[in-house]
């Protein structure tokens, strides 16, 4: 008999729970595709591998974009996959929670559900991500106080409070941490004169990005391609180059927190003094991001015991509990 899933289907990363057993995949949301045969080579950790390092006839990408399916068919074949690997066959047809951001429209919803029925499951529900990042962070959401979730995503950034089990307010804002990226690679390219990948630009991310000014800053050797001479090329980059690279990005995603802590009714104004708002998300872990948030809105910042499950963990919790999310929760658009 097929045990319920739930999945996280995220532009960076791809995270899959089954009933009774909790995470059973976490990988990055890549396929490699050959362009001549249609074939899949690869899916996850392996593709990921392949991201500027391949042919011209085998591509490597994300199949999702901003947090919407860019493509279709590659999605629904990468789902399959998925399927497959957590032991789901044509003769055992889960039912799927699937987490979605709350900014994509209804024909993305749409298509979300289709390519995960098409991919094998036998029913197909929605759950914002918000609402189950609040779940996973253990947030006691069905009493009447404000929880406030700040979801950082690779494709998109989302602010809710939530009470009694509904959404009070939302911002949502399809910028996130591939938006750092980007950014860290037009800096780069503009004033050192090198060409880098993305791969690299997460690398320098991770190594040496910075939201706000942090003790024992050190600078980090990033290898490109010079765009001159087209021969490789070494350079130091500094933490405070990162830092202006980014600031616009991290600007936006600061600015839709302050935006949201606005439109909040005035009662729940003390509970966010004394609770402090939660923090998830791979984007959520870009240091001094926490402190940042805290300075610009006077709000203490608490990261989550688990960011990058969070999500996951909520929508398993809505698995467990499959008729609770029928009932309180969005459902499939049929």
């Amino acid at each position: 008999m097929a045990r319920d899933l739930a999945i996280d289907l995220g532009t960076a990363n791809t995270l899959v729970y089954m009933k009774g057993k909790g995470i059973v995949l976490n990988e990055p949301s890549v396929i490699a595709v050959n362009r001549k045969t249609g074939e899949v080579l690869a899916t996850g950790h392996e593709a990921w591998n392949m991201i500027g390092r391949t042919p011209g006839y085998i591509v490597a990408v994300r199949p999702l974009r901003g947090g919407a399916i860019t493509d279709f068919d590659i999605t629904e074949r990468m789902i399959r996959l998925l399927l497959q690997r957590v032991g789901v066959s044509r003769f055992t047809r889960p039912k799927v929670v699937i987490c979605v951001p709350s900014a994509i429209t209804e024909v993305e919803r749409r298509a979300v559900t289709d390519a995960t029925r098409r991919a094998g499951a036998s029913d197909a529900q929605l759950i914002e991500q918000p609402m189950a990042a609040a779940i996973g962070a253990e947030l006691p959401i069905d009493e009447p106080v404000g929880n406030m979730i700040i979801d950082i995503g690779g494709g998109t950034s989302e602010t809710a409070v939530i009470s009694l089990g509904g959404v009070v307010t939302l911002e949502a804002i399809r910028v996130g941490s591939f938006d750092i990226d980007a950014a860290i690679q037009t800096y780069v390219r503009r004033e050192h004169g090198i060409a880098i990948g993305e791969r690299t630009a997460e690398d320098i991310k991770i190594q040496i990005g910075t939201a706000t000014p942090m003790p024992n800053e050190r600078g980090a050797q990033v290898r490109g391609r010079d765009l001159v001479t087209g021969l490789p090329k070494n350079i130091m980059l500094t933490p405070e180059e990162v830092r202006f690279a980014i600031d616009e990005v991290v600007s936006q995603i600061v600015n839709s927190v302050t935006r949201c802590l606005s439109k909040v009714p005035p009662e729940m104004a003390q509970d966010f003094l004394q609770r402090g708002m939660y923090l998830v998300g791979g984007g959520g872990l870009l240091r001094g991001l926490a402190q940042r948030i805290e300075k610009e809105t006077d709000v203490p910042v608490r990261m989550s015991p688990m960011p990058l499950e969070a999500v996951v963990l909520g929508a398993g919790h809505c698995v467990e509990n499959y008729q609770v999310l029928r009932s309180m929760f969005m459902g499939a658009r049929r």
